[in-house]
């Protein structure tokens, strides 16, 4: 990082940091980790009392076998879905793919039908992996079932039965893949509330992880413990790819749970963790946190959403870590910013550090694209290697995000002199819950459709556990029957995943409006601040 003070807000890298590898892919990096470090624990399935383990050779072994069965039912640059809990078969398929040229899909294993009926038809998948159920979901009932209107869905797999298809699988000659090939596609949303299928290319994902896991200062050959889902950028790029890169063994629970966190934290030594901070206080709020050894832990990276400084000094204290925040798009790969591990309290907790190497940043005014002085608000704009292709089919849309090589990001935020950023704002209406996107619009439509109401908006209002949590405000037709919050809960539920469901519910009788009559949520966040909704709150 320069050492001159910024007068404007643009970061420009100065050449430190590990060198890019401009001609590198998934498959590519983990054929050189194999061989670098063959006998090395690369993954160990994180559940109670132990499970199943792979050195790296192996690691590559079945990988290999993966794409030789995904040779026998796709072909090179065909996309699949992959929708699951986090299980070591879901990494052994994300490399598999990637050696096969197969574009992997994530879904998040919380979508209803509906939603993941959308990503494997927009996304025109092939096939999709899928498990029984996950917390009740029965994703692979649902899967046969949406397959009939999806025409280009030829193949339903189950992966929790990856090693018996891998034993049958014939022999194939694996295709020469590409740095620039396409290795995901991760969808995300934006003010429309329609997903957008953003793909990511190989090059980009390995860069980053690399860049992203030297700032943190992550050790050759740490003992990293994965709680975070792999169908998030989080997993399966930082978690997967940036322990790789560092030769680390990744320690993967199925599904966050405290208990079993701590318990990996003292069996696995668990020296690096990556996790929101509502996991965090989960973990110091669980019975076993006063017995466990819990010494080998150096160093948590979180993110996703703004950590007071006060929480911030409290997890280091507690936890004796250097704890720093990211901040990141997955239109970026993801990650654009990180505190240091040295970084101040103050720092850590009042911004998102500066941009990791070869990032370039900018802060500009939304509507006259000029650059912002030091210190004044701005949309967040970032270029470099690591941008996105495109939005799947989408040309509008990764036309309005892709400016001349740089990605709008539709954050606020303002840069300091020394490049650290703060994030204050966004210009994309995005809740982050627990390190979660979720869109208003999305849940508002459905809300819309129940006969008692008449208009919703949908905001994020601050919340100490959870960053933000989700508030509806709902004006009710007048004449109807009110429905209880029970009753709205249900009719969201039926159609979008749990994590949507509003947490707090307000009814009102009008909404503050734009000159051109649109609801100004900001206003509507002030007002609640203000305590203007009080008595307004509706309860189940």
């Amino acid at each position: 990082m320069g050492t001159t003070p910024l007068t404007i807000s643009h970061y420009v890298p100065d050449g430190s940091g590990p060198p890019l590898r401009p001609d590198i892919t998934v498959g590519e990096r983990l054929r050189q980790v194999a061989a670098e470090v063959p006998d090395r624990t690369a993954m160990v399935e994180g559940i109670h009392g132990g499970g199943r383990r792979w050195t790296y050779a192996e690691l590559l072994a079945d990988a290999e076998r993966c794409a030789h069965m995904l040779l026998d039912h796709f072909t090179p640059g065909e996309r699949v879905g992959v929708w699951a809990h986090n299980l070591p078969e879901w990494v052994i398929l994300e490399y598999g793919a990637a050696l096969a040229g197969i574009t992997l899909v994530t879904l998040n294993p919380s979508l209803q039908r509906n939603e993941a009926a959308y990503v494997l038809g927009q996304s025109r998948s092939s096939g999709v992996f899928v498990v029984p159920e996950v917390r009740g979901n029965p994703l692979a009932a649902v899967a046969e079932a949406i397959q009939v209107d999806l025409p280009d869905l030829r193949h339903i797999l189950r992966l929790d039965q990856l090693g018996d298809l891998m034993a049958a699988a014939g022999t194939h000659a694996l295709p020469t893949v590409q740095p620039d090939d396409p290795v995901q596609v991760q969808y995300t949303s934006g003010t429309t509330g329609f997903p957008k299928g953003v793909v990511l290319r190989h090059r980009g994902v390995v860069n980053n992880a690399m860049v992203w896991a030297d700032r943190v200062e992550v050790p050759d050959g740490a003992s990293w413990i994965c709680p975070m889902p792999l169908f998030h950028t989080g997993g399966c790029v930082m978690a997967v790819l940036g322990s790789l890169d560092r030769r680390a063994t990744m320690v993967l629970m199925p599904m966050f749970e405290p208990g079993l966190f701590l318990e990996l934290l003292e069996r696995e030594r668990g020296q690096m963790a990556g996790a929101v901070p509502t996991m965090l206080i989960a973990a110091m709020e669980h019975p076993d946190f006063a017995t466990r050894d819990l010494s080998s832990w150096t160093a948590v990276v979180s993110g996703g959403a703004q950590v007071p400084e006060a929480l911030v000094r409290k997890i280091e204290a507690t936890l004796g870590v250097d704890f720093t925040i990211v901040y990141g798009q997955t239109e970026c790969s993801p990650v654009l910013t990180n505190t240091f591990p040295s970084d101040t309290p103050e720092d850590k907790g009042l911004t998102v550090g500066p941009p990791v190497p070869h990032t370039e940043v900018k802060i500009v005014d939304p509507v006259t694209l000029e650059t912002m002085p030091v210190g004044e608000q701005g949309e967040l704009w970032a270029r470099g290697y690591f941008t996105m292709i495109e939005y799947f089919e989408k040309p509008r849309e990764t036309g309005e995000t892709l400016v001349d090589g740089w990605v709008r990001t539709g954050d606020l935020a303002t840069m300091d002199e020394r490049g650290y950023c703060r994030i204050v704002g966004r210009l994309k209406d995005m809740i982050i819950r627990g390190g979660e996107n979720l869109f208003p619009v999305e849940i508002e439509e459905v809300l819309m459709r129940h006969p008692a109401v008449a208009e919703v908006a949908v905001v994020g209002l601050p919340d100490e556990r959870w960053g933000e949590v989700v508030a509806a405000f709902v004006r009710f037709l007048d004449g109807a029957e009110r429905p209880s919050v029970n009753e709205l809960r249900s009719h969201l539920r039926s159609e979008l995943s749990p994590q949507k469901t509003p947490t707090r519910w307000f009814s009102v009788d009008a909404f503050p409006l734009t000159g051109s009559g649109k609801v100004q949520k900001f206003a509507i966040r002030s007002a609640w601040e203000a305590g203007e909704y009080e008595g307004r709150e509706l309860t189940a």
